[in-house]
């Protein structure tokens, strides 16, 4: 259990985005301040003050080692960007087939 200047045990290694966010919070309020923080846990000042910048700006997501919101935007934009390209690659086929069956040539680009 940690005591009243500590915010976390002294045996915590790995830092989540909900740990992280528990320190901004205590900062934030004022029970705490990064360079107690710090100090307590072995890590640097800066390091203490850029969570608390991420956090003012993003919130708990922005924590995390992999935010999951852009990771979701990630993939949705690439699947609707390979739907797109199926779409057009039909169109272009359609234009293909109808200028043969009506016997021009087909436009310039179009192979």
């Amino acid at each position: 259990m940690p005591d009243s200047n500590n915010v976390l045990p002294d045996d915590m290694k790995r830092w989540t985005a909900k740990r992280k966010a528990a320190v901004v919070i205590q900062i934030i309020k004022g029970k705490t301040t990064a360079a107690e923080v710090a100090r307590a846990q072995a890590l640097t000042v800066s390091e203490i003050e850029s969570w608390v910048k991420d956090f003012l700006d993003g919130g708990t997501e922005q924590l995390r080692t992999h935010p999951r919101d852009l990771e979701a935007q990630h993939d949705a934009q690439l699947k609707q960007l390979y739907a797109k390209i199926g779409e057009l690659s039909l169109e272009v086929d359609v234009l293909k087939n109808a200028h043969r069956i009506f016997g021009k040539d087909l436009p310039e680009g179009i192979s």
